[in-house]
């Protein structure tokens, strides 16, 4: 550390930036989805049933790197709210789909709106934000691995 009398400085935390930088993103986000009905939380489960289609709730939260229990009042709300429907699967009726109903798929467009205001509130452009996006998804794949392997 740079500081020679060993003090932590806030401002030098990596900690605080990403906290900072995920509220800041997160306030953004907030007024526009709430025009759609959405959460940020649930909005994260609709990106990911909008990218990969019909899931299953344990495959929303390894997408989300959530806990399954952590997904199952996101659900709940979106299918209170017709966004998403669960269907049981007709070979094992243990395994429960997810999928998005027409509401919900319509609601993908506005949703998209949304996100362009906040990209642009960020102030960076498209290249400078998919090189962030690109070093922080790293920098999360290396932490977990080390998580990984320590817990092995």
């Amino acid at each position: 550390m740079d500081d020679v009398d060993g003090r932590l400085r806030l401002d030098e935390q990596l900690c605080f930036a990403l906290y900072a930088a995920t509220n800041a993103v997160t306030r953004a986000y907030r007024p526009l989805l709430a025009e759609l009905d959405l959460t940020y939380p649930q909005y994260l489960v609709m990106l990911v049933l909008w990218q990969d289609g019909r899931s299953t709730s344990r495959d929303i939260a390894s997408r989300l790197q959530l806990s399954a229990n952590a997904i199952s009042p996101l659900l709940d709300r979106l299918e209170e709210t017709g966004l998403i429907a669960r269907i049981r699967d007709s070979a094992d009726r243990r395994v429960v789909h997810i999928e998005p109903t027409e509401r919900g798929i319509a609601l993908e467009r506005a949703a998209y709106d949304a996100q362009q205001v906040v990209e642009c509130r960020t102030g960076l452009e498209a290249g400078e934000l998919g090189r962030l996006r690109d070093e922080l998804a790293a920098m999360a794949a290396r932490m977990a691995a080390q998580g990984t392997a320590k817990a092995d």
